[in-house]
């Protein structure tokens, strides 16, 4: 529990600094400045997680990734996977909610960096429009996007429904998804400030490509990113492979667990 506050810390720290370091650039034009510092930022978080956290990064899978345009779909397991794959992708754009946008100057940076963000609060069709316009900028740009398409923090040995706005935004783009597994969650899940010590895994794997039926898209990533995760994290843990069980989308807020009947029938 030690390392994990001081790397909190170490954290909040490093976010202020990071954050008060771009303001200048905003009003500059281009995204370039901007960027740059972003990644400087995440590659910071890298170092603390390893040296204060005790977690160290390895990456494999670095000959999936397409030249040209393409979308990413990780597992979503960590507060700290966008950390660990942010500066292993240049030109890489993502998808958020307008949440962030909250924060004070936070979402200033998001507009520099070209993040699309996305209107939650206006209903489905501004939803859809907000996404629409922000992969239109994207395309144009030849950037590379991310989105998590589960939505929610799946803790260890679990996901949610892979939701569908991956296959628009690709059909949109006509581009490859590259998924991506990981077994950070094994050293940091979900939200928790415990960190435990160990070598957490970012995979890229085999790109699905464009033109595939939702149907087809949807089945070969799900299975793509959860068979692999799943060996990612028998092989942390020294476990036999396990494959992950599905869990019911959490209500809006909450982090989702899985209750006690599902915990026992895993």
């Amino acid at each position: 529990m030690i390392r994990g506050l001081l790397f909190t810390g170490v954290y909040y720290v490093l976010s202020f600094v990071y954050v008060l370091v771009s303001l200048p650039f905003l009003a500059l034009p281009g995204r370039g400045p901007v960027t740059a510092i972003i990644r400087s930022y995440t590659r910071a978080i890298n170092i603390a997680l390893h040296w204060i956290g005790g977690i160290k990064k390895e990456v494999r899978g670095r000959e999936h990734l397409p030249e040209g345009a393409f979308i990413l779909a990780p597992k979503h397991a960590s507060w700290g996977d966008g950390f660990m794959i942010y500066p292993e992708v240049k030109n890489l754009s993502f998808v958020t909610g307008d949440h962030l946008e909250r924060f004070p100057l936070v979402g200033g940076i998001l507009r520099k960096l070209g993040a699309i963000v996305i209107d939650t609060c206006g209903g489905g069709e501004r939803k859809a429009a907000s996404l629409s316009e922000g992969m239109s900028r994207a395309r144009e740009d030849g950037r590379h996007v991310l989105i998590y398409p589960e939505g929610h923090l799946a803790p260890v040995g679990y996901h949610f429904r892979y939701k569908p706005g991956v296959w628009h935004m690709q059909k949109a783009m006509e581009v490859p998804i590259v998924p991506v597994a990981t077994n950070l969650n094994c050293f940091w899940n979900q939200e928790e400030i415990l960190k435990k010590p160990g070598t957490a895994v970012i995979e890229f794997l085999e790109p699905i490509p464009a033109g595939l039926s939702k149907e087809e898209t949807m089945s070969r990533l799900t299975h793509a990113v959860e068979t692999r995760s799943a060996e990612l994290i028998a092989e942390a843990m020294g476990t036999p492979v396990q494959p992950t069980k599905l869990l019911p989308d959490p209500q809006k807020g909450t982090i989702g667990q899985p209750d006690a009947e599902t915990a026992k029938a895993t």
